[in-house]
């Protein structure tokens, strides 16, 4: 079935984000709550499938094939489109098969399903890599893992002017810098492209710094033909990707009570303790204002922490 999408532009709110230690420091926040997007097309993954998903019905692909985890946001977001919009979807799956929740909700959501080991997983970037697979899924979009590239970032520009629309609403008349996870820095670069080098943009580092994120970012905004503006990494990793500690967790958890907001541990509540920890350092001047992006990913919340529990009662 061709790709064919309706005129869809969620919009997400921008919301006060009043926790006490920030207001000690004299630093104002918002977050930006993509979570509230949609109940399963949300977080920033389908800003960052939008302009891959016009450029599948443009060229009249039958469908779209992409990588990810048995965890991935990312197809999670695909395949909840696919199936909202009656398009077809392919997953390729790093490893063996197992059942996550978010496997269940690819295979609910009718995402064909393959699965690559490790090794196959791995070749993901060799030049030769997608041959088969176009040769079984000939008419089918291939689509970069987590929707990187530039595609992916020009989808999360408009989270610049979605900011700016409804700083009035929040009183503010302007914000000083943005904060936020990264995983990929495409939406980081996204940020940039939409900023304009306005304002500078903070990434918290969700994955190890020799994941070349900030390559990826720098090769994408100047794809876009703009000078890369102001932008800062900050390492936010906890010692490897989805690495979950009692620490973080006891974190979310407060944060969660203070603001009433749900997070995930791999990407948000990561970002927010790097938050902390450089506001609580004096980073930030007093009278800041940030914003703070909530990215989504809240249907893999509960294999996270159940995968956490299991590993401390192994130790």
């Amino acid at each position: 079935m061709p790709v064919v999408l309706p005129d869809w532009a969620p919009r997400a709110p921008l919301q006060p984000l009043p926790l006490d230690w920030a207001q000690v420091a004299g630093v104002e926040l918002a977050v930006l709550r993509l979570d509230l997007l949609d109940p399963l097309i949300s977080g920033n993954k389908w800003f960052k499938l939008s302009h891959h998903l016009a450029a599948a019905q443009a060229c009249g692909a039958d469908g779209v094939i992409s990588l990810g985890g048995a965890h991935s946001n990312h197809l999670h977001a695909l395949a909840a489109a696919g199936k909202r919009f009656a398009f077809n979807t392919v997953g390729l799956l790093r490893g063996h098969p197992q059942q996550t929740p978010t496997v269940s909700d690819l295979q609910a959501f009718g995402m064909q399903l393959h699965w690559l080991g490790y090794a196959g997983y791995r070749a993901r970037h060799a030049t030769d890599f997608w041959l088969p697979w176009q040769a079984q899924y000939p008419h089918f979009y291939t689509l970069p893992e987590g929707g990187g590239g530039l595609s992916g970032a020009l989808g999360c520009m408009c989270l610049v002017q979605q900011v700016r629309e409804q700083l009035p609403a929040l009183g503010w008349d302007d914000y000083d810098a943005w904060w936020l996870a990264a995983g990929t820095g495409t939406t980081l670069a996204g940020l940039l492209l939409g900023e304009a080098a306005a304002r500078p943009v903070h990434a918290a580092l969700a994955v190890p710094a020799d994941h070349g994120v900030e390559q990826q970012v720098q090769a994408i905004v100047q794809a876009a033909g703009q000078a890369v503006g102001r932008y800062h990494l900050h390492d936010a990793c906890r010692g490897g990707f989805a690495r979950v500690d009692d620490a973080l967790l006891a974190f979310m958890q407060a944060s969660e009570v203070a603001s009433g907001i749900a997070l995930e541990p791999l990407y948000t509540a990561k970002a927010l303790m790097a938050l902390r920890q450089q506001v609580e350092a004096g980073y930030f001047a007093r009278g800041s204002r940030l914003v703070f992006v909530h990215t989504g990913g809240l249907q893999g919340r509960a294999a996270a922490l159940l995968q956490h529990t299991d590993v401390t009662r192994l130790h």
